[in-house]
């Protein structure tokens, strides 16, 4: 009889904290031991030359998500997923939607019929309420908070979900009570149509006046808003996607002042410019790149990095918000062409994200392989009440983990990629560092570039509340 289903045997164990040489002892699912030299196994695996590192929790990405009478969406949970465990990430948050008039259960019902049996890796799910009506507030949501969906997002954008600053203020006070924690897209919903209106009547069009219409102020300005209004319901938020210099000073100014106020950005403000929406003499091509808040300047990546390392950032997430580019359901459909107010408002990035942090921020001096494996990982477990299932490696963890080749150099092309969109928007870009496989529960899911794993392999998590939310 073996003592382990699976030993990792000879990598070096990266955690948020440790980095050390170590053997990793899997059983029925779960990380048992870690010592100098583990025996006695059904597998093992040789691991030397490698890190082994916990797999990559993606908190922010989108999968299957109503189109609103838009073209749909390049990824459900099958294609999302199956990119998700390619690019070394086991654990993905995506959200269910309530559509307007409708109630939010219902909302999560169908979500969980879109994912039932279709996902290569695990799952939880946050909410987005776009309709706070009195019921909602009062029994709908304190409900699917004792449920396990611990987590929230609202916007103060876009027609068929902002919510005005009254409805705001609701839904902060709800959450403070029934302790969920709330993400927040900050852009002034007024500003965006005032400025797309003055830039169509101008006969500016093409896609990268999608950057003009939702400049760094506009951010900047809701991002103040969404902080006044956290301080007065005194409900900690976490603002998500963050694109540079002056939202995340608005967040460094509430977090010094001690509000509870969390941060995430994203590798297309890192890795991105506004000059990408010009695509070749300002066609359609630069509508890849279209997605909000949009990429800034490099200037800007300076000052994400800052934020990175200072700890403005808790969390480093993909938005994974996939459309085709082809087609009459791409992003060059034939209404996105009259107007870049039309093109499908995202870019695909959940298997991409690792490589570029881990490029541009370890191997380029900017963060350690600890607060890599912080920003990608164990962070996002303790913020969205997955910690200590997931996460780290260590006993009692799920066996979630991702054999990390720190010197191969690749370069990202839709042909490596495995989700449903026809492109991707880092097309080209060189990175060193390359997932080489990942297990699920100690499972080998996915390993160079080849799906070992299954569709039904992922399993749905209820998640406990945040301690980040108390």
């Amino acid at each position: 009889m073996t003592d382990f289903d699976v030993i990792i045997r000879g990598g070096t164990v990266v955690t948020a904290t440790d980095t050390m040489r170590a053997d990793v002892g899997i059983r029925a699912g779960k990380i048992v031991s870690l010592s100098d030299k583990l025996t006695g196994a059904a597998k093992t695996i040789d691991a030397s030359g490698l890190l082994v590192m916990p797999g990559g929790i993606d908190s922010h990405v989108h999968l299957a998500q109503p189109a609103f009478g838009g073209p749909a969406m390049a990824d459900g949970f099958e294609t999302g997923t199956r990119s998700a465990i390619a690019g070394g990430t086991t654990t993905v948050i995506p959200f269910a939607l309530q559509p307007r008039g409708t109630s939010l259960r219902h909302a999560v019902t169908d979500y969980h019929r879109e994912a039932d049996g279709q996902s290569f890796c695990d799952y939880g799910f946050h909410l987005i309420i776009s309709d706070p009506t009195a019921s909602v507030l009062s029994q709908e949501l304190p409900a699917l908070v004792d449920d396990g969906y611990t987590s929230f997002k609202v916007f103060m954008t876009y027609d068929d979900l902002v919510l005005n600053d009254r409805q705001l203020l609701d839904v902060f006070s709800c959450a403070r009570d029934c302790k969920a924690l709330v993400m927040v897209h900050c852009e002034g919903y007024d500003a965006i149509k005032f400025m797309t209106e003055r830039l169509e009547s101008a006969g500016k069009t093409a896609p990268y006046y999608h950057a003009l219409s939702r400049p760094e102020s506009v951010e900047r300005e809701a991002t103040h808003r969404a902080i006044s209004h956290a301080e007065l319901t005194d409900v900690p938020i976490m603002v998500v996607h963050v694109s540079g210099r002056e939202p995340m000073e608005q967040i460094r100014w509430a977090q010094n002042k001690g509000l509870k106020i969390y941060a995430e950005t994203c590798p297309q403000y890192v890795a991105l410019t506004a000059d990408d929406l010009k695509g070749l003499n300002m066609d359609e091509s630069g509508g890849k790149y279209i997605c909000s808040p949009p990429p800034r300047d490099e200037q800007s990546w300076d000052a994400i990095w800052s934020g990175i390392q200072t700890g403005v950032f808790q969390t480093f997430s993909s938005d994974h918000c996939p459309f085709y580019y082809e087609g009459s359901e791409g992003k060059l459909n034939p209404k996105a062409r009259t107007s870049f107010r039309w093109v499908p408002n995202g870019i695909p990035g959940v298997e991409t994200r690792l490589q570029i942090l881990y490029s541009k921020g370890v191997v380029e001096g900017r963060i350690s392989v600890n607060e890599f494996v912080a920003l990608t990982s164990t962070n996002h477990a303790k913020m969205y009440g997955l910690y200590p299932q997931k996460g780290s490696i260590g006993p009692g963890f799920d066996a979630d983990i991702v054999l990390w080749d720190p010197s191969r150099r690749e370069v990202i092309s839709q042909s490596l990629m495995h989700h449903g969109a026809d492109y991707t928007p880092y097309e080209g870009m060189a990175v060193v560092g390359w997932p080489v496989m990942t297990l699920l529960r100690g499972k080998v899911v996915a390993e160079d570039g080849r799906i070992t794993g299954e569709k039904g392999d992922g399993q749905f998590l209820k998640r406990s509340l945040s301690p980040f939310a108390a």
